[in-house]
């Protein structure tokens, strides 16, 4: 069952069964996109990212793989052109009950909510409260990031912060039970009971690298409440949710007694984090938000549209700037970038302990979409209906990747077997996103009956790769990531390029 919310110019979602099969086969044109498509796309197009050699492509659909994924609700937008065109909810918002999810329906989005903090810190930055490029030492008073000996006079700035730049540690945090004690921000800045995390503190020199830090965002939710003197959700509200439209987001943790909440989910779909049925997120600014579908399209939209300057929300000046890759990083300022062209994407994941979520702009175009779920097993789950809305929304972006079959005993694959390190003659500006989501000094590359695998050296966990060519290679379980052999004049391979979007990483055998 699925409940959505209707927008100028939607379709009705009711259509003969020709017409959807014909939706379903071509990709929607712009004046398309509308439910009918949709829902097609929804009812039989979901499909895995990389197909087996000699498969062929599955239509599964939402019901199906749902059940498949032990995920009781999801919550849907799409856009087009910037205009949100379609949020609906399919399931439940608990297992075992009847209460449906729908487009206003409450969802934890982990750290989506970086995106929304991010946009916090460029509406101060617009008004000329902050400066990207200040040191943020001089915007705070009662704690400051403290010194190593490898760095005695740090010098971080919000671009840093918000770029994952900052050499500043803590990749993610752990979600709190109901009952347990929530930490202050400055508990969690110092890693103090009741915060779960570690201290945030430098673990590598700022603007070194791209290294992912849910802690550099606390920094920044530092800044923006001793600048602001307010709360996050206080200043958010009036810099964010209020001008988008989100009337149902908040980044303080929701009442007990909410009402349309989606319940938090294990991976075998029971209800967990009881008796009220969510966890706490106290670290707000990095994993905090609650929010709906319908809210996160108008975001998703206010972006694309401010890019495109056909929107006040963001000056385009300073939209461009978030839709910039700030070298070595995979992330503008903000949300993570990948493509060109009409390909051009933002995107953000979120994932917390029960929930899953998805966001995903097209900055040329206006299109997007958001896909928020209630399960443990959520991102497998999104995974699969971000491949359905891709190929519905028709502009090439996230096409299915068929492998190749190789004979394994052949002297070609059998070659490419051994042990392979990293070398560090590639700059970090090429390493990018590797160098955070790929850190492993040392690979070996395995060869037999099953195929080709790979892992870190010297364990025994190994993930399987797929050709997709006699020296290229794909990962079914790595979106995106790709394994190049390099076979020289002498018929020797003599290395391996890893690579994700743009980034680049040299292994030496």
């Amino acid at each position: 069952m699925k409940h959505r919310i209707r927008h100028p110019g939607g379709g009705t979602p009711l259509r003969v069964a020709a017409m959807i099969f014909a939706l379903l086969a071509l990709p929607a044109a712009a004046s398309d996109l509308h439910d009918a498509a949709i829902d097609a796309a929804l009812d039989a197009g979901l499909r895995p990212g990389v197909l087996e050699p000699g498969d062929s492509l599955p239509r599964w659909s939402l019901q199906q793989r749902m059940s498949e994924h032990h995920v009781p609700g999801v919550a849907i937008a799409v856009l087009r052109d910037g205009k949100l065109v379609h949020a609906a909810g399919y399931g439940v918002r608990a297992a075992g009950s009847d209460a449906p999810v729908n487009a206003d329906t409450l969802f934890s989005v982990g750290s989506v909510s970086k995106v929304v903090t991010a946009a916090t810190t460029l509406r101060l930055v617009a008004d000329g409260r902050l400066d990207l490029d200040q040191n943020i030492q001089h915007y705070l008073t009662d704690w400051r990031v403290p010194s190593t000996a490898a760095t005695p006079h740090p010098l971080i700035t919000l671009r840093m912060l918000l770029s994952h730049t900052s050499g500043l540690g803590v990749h993610g945090f752990a979600d709190y039970l109901p009952g347990e004690a929530l930490p202050t921000l400055l508990q969690t800045l110092d890693g103090v009971p009741p915060a779960k995390n570690q201290p945030i503190r430098l673990i590598h020199a700022p603007g070194e690298r791209g290294d992912y830090s849910g802690g550099g965002v606390m920094v920044e939710q530092h800044v923006l409440e001793s600048v602001s003197g307010q709360r996050l959700d206080t200043l958010a509200r009036a810099q964010v949710f209020t001008p988008v439209g989100m009337s149902r987001s908040r980044f303080d943790g929701p009442p007990e007694d909410t009402d349309n909440i989606a319940k938090a989910h294990d991976g075998k779909g029971a209800v967990t984090a009881l008796p009220r049925g969510w966890q706490s997120f106290p670290e707000a600014g990095a994993s905090g938000l609650w929010t709906s579908a319908a809210d996160v399209g108008r975001f998703v939209a206010a972006l694309t549209n401010s890019y495109q300057g056909k929107d006040t929300f963001l000056p385009r000046p300073l939209a461009t700037d978030m839709m910039t890759p700030v070298s070595p990083s995979w992330h503008g300022l903000g949300p993570r970038l990948d493509g060109d062209g009409v390909q051009r994407i933002f995107h953000h994941g979120g994932s917390n302990d029960s929930y899953r979520a998805w966001i995903e702009g097209y900055l040329e175009t206006g299109d997007g979409f958001v896909i928020l779920t209630n399960g443990e097993n959520g991102a497998a789950l999104a995974a699969e209906i971000r491949n359905a809305l891709s190929d519905v929304i028709g502009r090439g972006v996230n096409p299915v990747v068929r492998s190749i079959a190789l004979d394994p005993q052949s002297a070609v694959v059998a070659s490419i077997a051994g042990r392979y390190q990293r070398s560090d003659a590639v700059p970090m500006a090429l390493q990018g996103a590797l160098a955070d989501v790929f850190d492993i000094p040392g690979v070996e590359v395995t060869v037999g009956d099953k195929g080709v695998g790979m892992g870190v050296a010297g364990t025994r966990r190994s993930g399987r790769l797929l050709p997709v060519s006699p020296n290229r290679f794909v990962s079914p379980d790595v979106e995106g990531l790709q394994v190049e052999f390099q076979r020289d004049a002498w018929g020797e391979v003599s290395g391996l390029v890893v690579m994700l979007g743009d980034a680049r990483a040299y292994y030496v055998r």
